[in-house]
C-alpha cells in the first residue's frame, strides 16, 4: 500500500534518542497499592487544592533522601561503576505543543526535598505554561534535536556516563504520569536508576504506585521496602504538609545550595 514519508520531527527524535538509551536498561516494574486516606482528606480540605505530581514528587524526594540507593546510578567511564549523589534532581516529563504537534519534553528540579509542595507545584507549573524556548531545559533539548544523529548519541552517552554531569543534565529519577488522564502506563522506560508512576487516584484514597528501576543498581526487595516507606511519608509528612497549606503556614524549608 502507498502512503506518504513522514519526516521526524525535533520532538521524535528527541523521544527516539532517549529510548535509544533506554532500552539497554534492565528495568524491573515494583507495584503497592496504596491507602492514601490521610493524604487524599487532608488535600480535600483545602480550598486550593496542591497537585497530586507536586504532591507525589515532594514524598518520593524526601524517600530518597532516606534512602541513597535511589540517588545512584550506574555508569561507565572510566569503568562500570555506581555512583552515588549527595541529593535528588527531579527530572519531570511535560505534554507541550511545538510546531503544531504534541511534545514530550523534560524539566528538572534540584534539591526537590527542600522546598514546600507549593514551591514544587509553581516550578512544574512553569514548565507547563511558560513558552517553550523560555525554558533551558525545553531549549537546549530542542537544539540538540537539530544535531546530526551521531552528534546527539555521543553527547547523550557521554552525559549519561560522566557521572559528576549526570545528574546536572538528566537527573537522578524521573516522574511521569497519566493519571489525571484517567490512564497509566504499565511500562515506561527511561535511562535513569528509577521512574515513579501511579494511576487515578480512587474516592478512598487507594492508587497503585510503582517504581520502575535499573536492576544493576538495586533489588526488588528493596525497592517493596522503599514503596511501603513511601507510603507512610505520604499519609505522614507530606499529609502534615498540606494540611499546614491550609493554615496558610509554610512547611519548615531545608537549606538551598546555590544551584
Amino acid at each position: 500500500m502507498r502512503g506518504r514519508a513522514i519526516k521526524l520531527s525535533a520532538p521524535r527524535r528527541l523521544v527516539g534518542d532517549l529510548m535509544r538509551f533506554s532500552i539497554g536498561v534492565p528495568r524491573v516494574a515494583v507495584q503497592r497499592q496504596m491507602n492514601l486516606g490521610p493524604l487524599l482528606r487532608a488535600r480535600m480540605a483545602q480550598q486550593t487544592r496542591p497537585s497530586w505530581t507536586a504532591i507525589f514528587l515532594k514524598g518520593y524526594a524526601l524517600l530518597a533522601l532516606e534512602m541513597p540507593e535511589l540517588r545512584r546510578a550506574y555508569v561507565k567511564l572510566p569503568w562500570p561503576q555506581l555512583y552515588e549523589y549527595p541529593a535528588s534532581v527531579a527530572s519531570i516529563a511535560h505534554e507541550r505543543e511545538y510546531d503544531g504537534e504534541p511534545a514530550v519534553l523534560l524539566s528538572c528540579i534540584k534539591y526537590p526535598e527542600r522546598y514546600s509542595i507549593t514551591e514544587l507545584e509553581g516550578s512544574i507549573h512553569a514548565a507547563r505554561s511558560r513558552p517553550i524556548l523560555e525554558v533551558p531545559e525545553f531549549r537546549r533539548a530542542l537544539r540538540m534535536a537539530g544535531a546530526p544523529a551521531p552528534v546527539r548519541w555521543l553527547l547523550m552517552w557521554l552525559g549519561l556516563n560522566i557521572a559528576r554531569q549526570r545528574a546536572n543534565y538528566f537527573g537522578t529519577f524521573q516522574l511521569s504520569v497519566y493519571s489525571g488522564l484517567g490512564a497509566e502506563s504499565l511500562n515506561p522506560l527511561t535511562p535513569l536508576t528509577t521512574l515513579l508512576n501511579y494511576g487515578p487516584i480512587g474516592k478512598d484514597g487507594s492508587v497503585n504506585v510503582r517504581i520502575h528501576y535499573d536492576h544493576r543498581v538495586m533489588d526488588g526487595a528493596n525497592v517493596a521496602r522503599a514503596l511501603e516507606r513511601f507510603e507512610k511519608i505520604l499519609n505522614g509528612t507530606v499529609a502534615n504538609e498540606v494540611v499546614l497549606l491550609g493554615q496558610g503556614v509554610a512547611a519548615p524549608a531545608r537549606r538551598r545550595n546555590a544551584t
